[in-house]
């Protein structure tokens, strides 16, 4: 992840009795971590790193998974927010005093630090965004009903007027159902289109399918957001690393997170 306006200290070192001056950036400000299915205690059909408190699997399990999560983060569990994500475009400001889930809302933002924002996903797009500039960290839930209302637009938007800028903010979008695997029928294709330019596809097979991250790149570089990754796996055919709801059915689910730790503040 490139960090726009990331000042550099100039470390010296010493090669063969000569003095090197090496910049090194700094320590980063923002952190951004995806979990694959593995790793936890979940058993079948939520084997094992579910995190997802909302698809039956045992409660006890979820809850030793997102233990396991928080500590891996390196956060209290309180201070670790998941949603509850219903495909809306609505957007909440979050801070350390409300309590999980946020209820009623598909993308969080805040400008507190060691406040971790979490989306839940299985086919989805979990998109993390950052402005580590300004301090303002967004998490984003972009499911077909949400990134065709207009969820990350909102979302964006909702991050410039706390002070982000655009042009400074970094998109990171994690594994999700791909174009050649996502068929839909050829007018809710159209549909998303219209909403969502540059999401129509075609399946490997050749029938009408989406390509959400492929729309939401587009509407994001509309946006002046330009530094964005995305992992190209699609998680319908990754069955042995993510899960997968159009695949499965009854399955987990893989989480994104992103925050901004206190001591890469200093």
């Amino acid at each position: 992840m490139k960090n726009p306006g990331h000042r550099k200290q100039v470390v010296k070192k010493q090669k063969d009795g000569v003095t090197i001056n090496n910049p090194t950036p700094e320590p980063r400000r923002v952190r951004k971590v995806m979990t694959t299915r593995a790793g936890g205690v979940s058993r079948a059909p939520y084997e094992s790193f579910n995190l997802g408190d909302h698809v039956g699997d045992d409660p006890a399990a979820v809850a030793e998974n997102r233990e396991h999560f928080a500590r891996v983060l390196g956060l209290p569990m309180d201070r670790v927010l998941y949603m509850e994500q219903i495909h809306s475009p609505t957007v909440t400001v979050v801070n350390s005093s409300m309590t999980s889930p946020i209820e009623a809302t598909d993308a969080m933002v805040t400008t507190e630090r060691d406040l971790a924002l979490v989306v839940l996903t299985a086919d989805c797009v979990p998109l993390l965004l950052s402005d580590d500039v300004s301090g303002i960290v967004a998490a984003v839930h972009a499911g077909r009903l949400g990134a065709r209302n207009g969820i990350v637009k909102a979302t964006v938007e909702t991050m410039i007027r706390c002070g982000a800028k655009s042009a400074h903010m970094h998109a990171l979008m994690g594994a999700a159902a791909s174009g050649e695997r996502y068929e839909v029928p050829a007018d809710m294709v159209r549909d998303v289109e219209q909403h969502l330019p540059g999401s129509s596809s075609t399946t490997q097979w050749g029938t009408p399918s989406l390509d959400l991250r492929r729309g939401l790149v587009r509407q994001l570089m509309s946006m002046g957001v330009t530094a964005i990754d995305a992992d190209p796996r699609c998680t319908i055919s990754e069955d042995a690393t993510f899960f997968s709801y159009r695949r499965e059915g009854t399955t987990g689910r893989q989480a994104a997170a992103v925050w901004m730790p206190s001591e890469a503040w200093t």
